[in-house]
């Protein structure tokens, strides 16, 4: 298998993890909180299992520091490397841990290449704590969130000589801003959204810093504050800190450049204000010239130093790109060594699918004279409406823009053409109330929404949403199903929570929902493990289609918070990468070169092959959900949908 693992680099909140862990002594330090993201530099690997713990390189950027490395899968001896200060000591120490609590076998781990810069404040031995963690945790099986693997990474850099801070191993998360609470010895990690492209340059000084030195000198003002210095320093890493984080948290979402760049200068003036005066390392006279230099400032919204200050690194928040590049060949023109990290909107879903194309066999005779997502509800306003404008309301409130119906053949488009774009006779729009006549409107500017595509050939759901690969055109798209029905249990449209997780995690993803046991062979049951607290995002490890009940109870069972095991099956909604139409086109290319043209191409077979590639979220939404292709889920939801 192949991995990459960025190195991290900490936008705000420096020294407050370790600080917010001394809450564990003095209930009246305040939390630590961090903005920290993953960079575009880090480790490129290739993993498989051994039966020895085995390290080798291919990296041309490490050929001078490396030697290869291995040694037995033995605790004691991991342990020893792990103390001894050597280049592999990191990684012997998370190996330990994993032998010691999972009683793993061996791995060997090949460097294919390494963009990251070593002790240049931006992690690089959190990194590989994190790959070797990953490492394990993939070809072992271990179920382990990202968080669990980051947990790992640090523990096992503990056993070294290193004391790493706890915001360190934050690339775990990938090249993303994560905001991370420290409280006592809890930690959180939650995605923050980016509205406008965010140019920042960072670069290592190239001159001297004593990270050991300020981290000492620093600590003797915890855990409990001995004089007005001290008093100081703790609340430039507490109240003063979660009020800069929570500024820049805000100038982030909405896209203010200008004013994120002017706070991390207000944050570097703090910190040479409350922070610096605790340690003579932290007199960082190059750090200070660079952040004046004449030539720089025209460039830039703001800088601050970088991790634990000193003259170790600096970064900038860049005006423009072309100032961003500029910026960059200025100062490896000054013998400082430069790279670019560009922080960049998440694509937001504005596209969805909803095929249409099937009769409703099981509701024959009706589907005869009516197509099932025309069958009435009646709802809680009042009004009865189609199944299928239930659906396109829902997809408009969550801010779709556009919408592709798969449909069976081109005769049944003029069921849709008639319903959403010829207007009503005058005869009949004057009986409505004037309320109905404005929902009229409505209705036609939905239909200035809709698109239409045609499966011709009946194979498969996943052939039916592959029509909609040219409509989708590289971007995510949300998928409903056209015989299904979904509630909010609050004022977020379901659709609506699925895009706004996509916007935070930028990953494939299937909505969720608890089903009894007894009813697990008649789904595909989803296991895996939560990302978060709240349990509504589930890491999907494992895709099963119609479990017998005793192997579901044994091995897709997944723990809530009482300890209790659920049965997750999907929901009806997913929101699909361009990567899943790309294995769909190949699974249909596929059954062409084999002259196999009735074979169906299932889209679960599809999201599976994208899960193993790339991993898969799936997200229990806060709704219900009422099936509508058979009469007795018909019947159930006439009457529980209107209430």
């Amino acid at each position: 298998m192949k991995l990459f693992v960025p190195g991290r680099l900490c936008l705000f909140g420096e020294h407050s993890d370790w600080a917010g862990h001394y809450r564990t002594m003095n209930a009246d330090i305040k939390p630590g909180a961090a903005i920290v993201t993953g960079i575009e530099q880090g480790i490129y690997a290739e993993v498989e299992k051994s039966s020895l713990f085995e390290m080798y390189s291919d990296a041309p950027e490490i050929d001078k520091v490396w030697q290869d490395f291995s040694c037995r899968m033995d605790e004691s001896e991991l342990k020893r490397i792990a103390k001894s200060g050597t280049f592999f000591s990191y990684c012997a120490g998370v190996a330990s841990y994993m032998l010691e609590w999972y009683k793993v076998g061996g791995v060997r781990i090949r460097i294919l290449s390494m963009t990251l810069p070593m002790k240049s404040g931006l992690s690089s031995s959190a990194a590989i704590c994190v790959l070797v963690a990953r490492a394990f945790n993939v070809l072992y099986s271990l179920n382990l969130n990202t968080l669990g693997e980051m947990n790992i990474a640090y523990l096992g850099e503990l056993r070294t000589s290193s004391r790493c801070g706890r915001l360190d191993q934050a690339c775990a998360f990938g090249v993303k801003p994560n905001l991370m609470t420290f409280d006592g010895d809890e930690i959180e990690v939650r995605s923050l959204n980016v509205k406008k492209h965010l140019y920042w340059v960072f670069a290592d000084l190239c001159a001297e810093k004593d990270t050991i030195k300020i981290l000492s000198d620093l600590n003797r003002a915890y855990p409990f504050p001995n004089s007005d210095a001290d008093r100081a320093e703790h609340e430039a890493l507490g109240e003063n800190n979660l009020e800069i984080v929570d500024r820049a948290v805000k100038y982030m979402a909405e896209g203010n450049a200008e004013a994120l760049g002017q706070l991390m200068t207000e944050a570097e003036q703090l910190f040479d204000e409350k922070v610096a005066p605790m340690s003579s390392a932290l007199w960082a006279p190059k750090l200070h010239a660079v952040l004046k230099d004449p030539n720089i400032l025209p460039l830039i919204w703001g800088g601050k130093g970088v991790g634990s200050h000193g003259d170790g690194s600096v970064q900038f928040l860049a005006r423009s790109q072309e100032a961003q590049q500029q910026l960059c060949d200025y100062l490896n023109a000054n013998e400082m060594k430069a790279y670019t990290l560009t922080l960049k909107p998440v694509h937001t879903v504005r596209k969805a699918i909803i095929p249409v194309a099937g009769f409703g066999t099981r509701l024959y005779p009706a589907t005869r004279a009516l197509k099932k997502d025309f069958f009435p509800i009646p709802c809680p306003d009042g009004m009865v409406r189609p199944v299928i404008l239930i659906l396109l309301e829902e997809l408009v409130k969550s801010g779709i823009e556009e919408i592709c119906l798969v449909l069976g053949s081109e005769e049944e488009r003029q069921q849709y053409s008639d319903y959403f774009e010829r207007p009503l006779p005058e005869e009949h729009l004057r009986k409505l109330s004037p309320e109905a006549q404005e929902y009229e409107n409505r209705i036609l500017s939905i239909g200035k929404r809709l698109h239409y595509v045609y499966q011709r050939e009946k194979r498969g759901f996943g052939h039916a949403v592959y029509q909609a690969a040219q409509f989708a055109a590289n971007e995510p798209v949300l998928l409903l199903l056209g015989d299904t029905l979904y509630r909010s249990n609050s004022n977020k449209p379901c659709a609506l929570q699925m895009v706004e997780e996509y916007e935070r995690y930028n990953s494939l993803m299937v909505s969720i929902h608890p089903i009894p046991l007894g009813e697990v062979s008649r789904y595909g049951i989803l296991y895996g493990f939560w990302e978060d607290k709240a349990q509504t995002l589930l890491h999907v490890s494992t895709m099963y289609e119609k479990p017998k009940v005793n192997y579901a109870e044994e091995f897709l069972g997944v723990r809530n918070k009482n300890g209790e095991k659920e049965y997750y099956s999907v929901f009806g909604q997913y929101i699909l990468t361009p990567e899943v139409f790309a294995q769909l086109h190949e699974d249909i290319m596929q059954a062409e070169i084999e002259e196999d043209h009735v074979r169906e191409i299932e889209l679960t077979s599809a999201l599976e092959k994208v899960r193993q590639r790339s991993g898969m979220v799936g997200v229990r939404l806060n709704g219900q959900m009422f099936d509508m292709g058979n009469p007795s889920a018909l019947v159930h939801a006439v009457e529980e949908f209107s209430k």
